[in-house]
C-alpha cells in the first residue's frame, strides 16, 4: 500500500518514524513551507517532519496553498492508496478525497471532545483526569469525520502539556499503525461521532491559543489557576504582571507551581515571600506556590535563583 504522510511538528515525527521503521511504503511527505527565523527572519528553518523525511530520503512537498494546481498534480502523481495526517492543517476535499482508501487523521483527544488546534493544552486547563487519542476519516468540518479507533490516556495531577504531549506522541504512533493495519485487513467499521455526543451539551472545544488566552486571572480559585499554568507549560506559558510598590510592572511567565490549600484573608494576587526560598500568591482557597518562572528578557529559573537576583517582593502584587 502506497502512503502519503502529512504533518509538521515533532508530534508528527514519531508517527512517520513508526511507519518508516515498520517497513510501510511511504511514497511522499507533505509539510509546511520552511519558516523564517532569526533576528532578521533571514534563515529558513525546515519543519521537524521535513528534517526527518530528508534524513531517510523521502520526497517532500511543501505547498503554500493546498489547492494549488502544481501541488495537486504532484500529489496525484504519487498515486497513494491512503493518506495519513498528524498535526497538519485543515485539508480541502480535493486533497483528502484523492486516494481510493481516503485519508485518516490522528488527533490528540477523545473525539468528539476537544476538536481544534490545542487539545492537549485545553484538556489540562479544564482539569480533565483523562484524555486520549482518536483516528478518524477526514471529511467536511474540523475534526468531525467517522471514528476508526480511540485510546484512553490518564492525566496525572502533576502532568503538564509537555509531559502529556510526549506520552500522546508515543502512543499515537502505535495507534496510527494499528489503524493502518485494520484498514489493510478490511476490518474498519468507522463510527459517526454523533454516537458519542450524548445530548451534545458537554462538548468542549480546543481552539488555537493566543497570548491573551494565557493571562492568569487571580480571581480564579486555586485549582483552576494550578491547572491553567500546567496546561500551558512549557509552551506558550501562562503569564501575569508583577506589580511593584512603585507601580512599575514586569511580565512574569509561570511554568511549574504547587497548590497550598490554606485559609487566609489576603486579597487575591498578594505576593508572600521570605525573599530566599519561596513565593506564594494568595488566591481563593489558599496559595499558589511558584516553583519555576521567567521574567521577560531573562532565562527560566527556579524560585530560589529568581529570589537571589530579585528582592523586590515586599508589597508586590500580581495582576
Amino acid at each position: 500500500m502506497k502512503i502519503v504522510f502529512m504533518g509538521t511538528p515533532e508530534f508528527a515525527v514519531e508517527s512517520l518514524r513508526a511507519l518508516v521503521e515498520g517497513g510501510r511504503q511511504v511514497v511522499g511527505v507533505v509539510t509546511m513551507p520552511d519558516k523564517p527565523v532569526g533576528k532578521h527572519q533571514s534563515v529558513l528553518q525546515p519543519s521537524p517532519v521535513k528534517q526527518y523525511a530528508a534524513s531517510v530520503g523521502l520526497p517532500v512537498l511543501q505547498p503554500e496553498k493546498l489547492k494549488d494546481d502544481a501541488f495537486l498534480a504532484q500529489l496525484a502523481s504519487l498515486k497513494a492508496d491512503l493518506q495519513i495526517v498528524v498535526a497538519f492543517r485543515m485539508l480541502p476535499e480535493i486533497v483528502w478525497n484523492m486516494p481510493p482508501l481516503g485519508t485518516f487523521n490522528l488527533h490528540a483527544s477523545l473525539l468528539p471532545q476537544y476538536r481544534g488546534a490545542a487539545p492537549i493544552n485545553w484538556a489540562i486547563i479544564n482539569g480533565e483526569t483523562e484524555t486520549g487519542l482518536t483516528t478518524f476519516f477526514l471529511t467536511h468540518g474540523m475534526d468531525m469525520g467517522k471514528i476508526i479507533l480511540r485510546k484512553r490516556i490518564p492525566i496525572a495531577d502533576t502532568d503538564d502539556a509537555g509531559t502529556l504531549h510526549d506520552a500522546l506522541m508515543k502512543q499515537g504512533a502505535a495507534l496510527a499503525l494499528e489503524t493502518l493495519d485494520q484498514i489493510l485487513a478490511g476490518k474498519v467499521d468507522a463510527i459517526p461521532q454523533e454516537q458519542f455526543y450524548g445530548d451534545g451539551s458537554g462538548l468542549r472545544p480546543a481552539p488555537k491559543i493566543f497570548k491573551e488566552t494565557c493571562r492568569i486571572d487571580w480571581q480564579w480559585p486555586l485549582k483552576k489557576i494550578y491547572d491553567f499554568v500546567r496546561g500551558l507549560s512549557p509552551y506558550p506559558a501562562a503569564w501575569t504582571e508583577w506589580v511593584q510598590p512603585d507601580g512599575s510592572r514586569l511580565v512574569l511567565k509561570l511554568y511549574r507551581t504547587e497548590k497550598c490549600f490554606d485559609h487566609h484573608n489576603l486579597p487575591a494576587g498578594t505576593v508572600c515571600s521570605d525573599k530566599k526560598n519561596y513565593i506564594h500568591i494568595a488566591v481563593e482557597g489558599g496559595y499558589l506556590r511558584l516553583l519555576s518562572l521567567q521574567l521577560a528578557g531573562k532565562k527560566r529559573m527556579d524560585v530560589a535563583d529568581f529570589l537571589n537576583g530579585f528582592k523586590q517582593t515586599q508589597g508586590a502584587i500580581v495582576e
